[in-house]
């Protein structure tokens, strides 16, 4: 079929839903407005940004959040302003399925993180270096290569963009489609799927549909499934996640009743907000009782338990604490018990007069 031999990848049509549930303008633009600081922290968690959800909003009300690094602070507030731009766009009847939107939202989205910002690949001072997408043990997915003009790369988004105006009417099904266009043929250094997924919801909010944000408790299944899709260049599973994490799924699997249900993924396990609370409680009690908590757990549980187990950022930390005594502390302890030379008895002494000061400087902070 011409339109998936222009996208480079196919899917199920029959399998999209065709009944919506439409509103104004005015309405989507205000919904997606009021979840801005979810939808931008759900877009840092799912690039590894370690800022909490209340941090992202005392960030985009205007105050700095001490302890983390200032490029993760520039990522988050490069989805904020890339966000209000696409709103701006969507609300002046602005945004076009065009390059110049997508180029100018990458501009907002990756600026200062891609090796080049506002432009694809090859079209800059860099016309060489070609970006991989890491797959785990999948292997790596290689784009089209980066050259000069990056003449194929804009005759490839040419004609994907022609054929989604000419075969897909249904907003959902373009949207989706777009998205996941971009994310495979990486039109860009960076940002692709960032930058994609910015233009997926600039086409349902166009077309009266709410905007859609991957949860960050679904980090997971989704890299697993977009793992799928670059291995199998289907989309079909894909298309049906994105359906799962709109806002008005339920809704809308009521206007399209034969609508099949997105599969679970095996080894996939889910945490709930509230589920993570009750462990940080529950660790916190036991680390008030004397015990090692998860830093010890982690030591004794199998691998393939360890890649499923949902950490709290206490957790995280307290790891990150056991394994720098384990790794650095510990030994150096180990190597000054092992030292008898008289001459270093006063150096001994001092290490020991000093050691309340060095204990409190390993209670750090790995994040900042």
């Amino acid at each position: 079929m011409a339109l998936f031999d222009t996208l480079g990848f196919k899917w199920n049509r029959e399998s999209v839903p065709r009944e919506f549930p439409r509103a104004t303008l005015e309405r989507v633009i205000f919904r997606f407005s009021r979840m801005l600081p979810e939808y931008v922290w759900d877009a840092g968690v799912l690039e590894g940004n370690p800022f909490t959800f209340p941090e992202v909003k005392t960030l985009l009300e205007g105050v700095t959040v001490g302890g983390r690094k200032l490029s993760d602070q520039e990522q988050i507030l490069n989805l904020a302003e890339s966000s209000r731009h696409l709103i701006e766009l969507v609300k002046n009847r602005e945004f076009n399925l065009e390059k110049s939107t997508f180029c100018s939202l990458h501009a907002l989205v990756a600026r200062n993180e891609a090796l080049e910002w506002g432009h694809f690949r090859g079209e800059g001072l860099e016309t060489r270096f070609t970006p991989e997408v890491a797959l785990g043990e999948r292997g790596r997915f290689v784009p089209i290569a980066t050259e000069p003009g990056a003449v194929r790369l804009n005759g490839v988004f040419a004609g994907g963009i022609h054929s989604l105006q000419q075969n897909v009417s249904n907003p959902f099904e373009r949207a989706t489609a777009f998205f996941l266009f971009g994310s495979l043929q990486q039109f860009f250094f960076d940002g692709n799927k960032r930058t994609s997924r910015a233009m997926m919801n600039g086409v349902l909010m166009t077309g009266g549909l709410d905007a859609v944000s991957i949860p960050a408790v679904r980090a997971t299944e989704f890299n697993s499934r977009m793992i799928n899709f670059y291995t199998s260049r289907d989309a079909t599973e894909m298309m049906a996640f994105v359906l799962d994490c709109h806002p008005e799924v339920s809704q809308i699997r009521q206007l399209n009743p034969g609508l099949s249900a997105v599969r679970d993924l095996p080894d996939i396990k889910y945490f709930g907000l509230g589920d993570s609370m009750k462990q940080t409680t529950h660790d916190e009690h036991s680390i008030g009782q004397g015990n090692r908590g998860a830093a010890e757990d982690l030591e004794t549980m199998p691998l393939s338990k360890q890649q499923t187990r949902a950490l709290s950022l206490e957790d995280t930390r307290r790891q990150a604490r056991e394994n720098w005594r384990r790794n650095f502390y510990d030994k150096r302890a180990n190597q000054l018990e092992h030292q008898v030379d008289s001459g270093h008895a006063k150096e001994r002494a001092n290490e020991e007069k000093t050691q309340p000061e060095r204990d409190g400087r390993l209670d750090f902070d790995p994040e900042r």
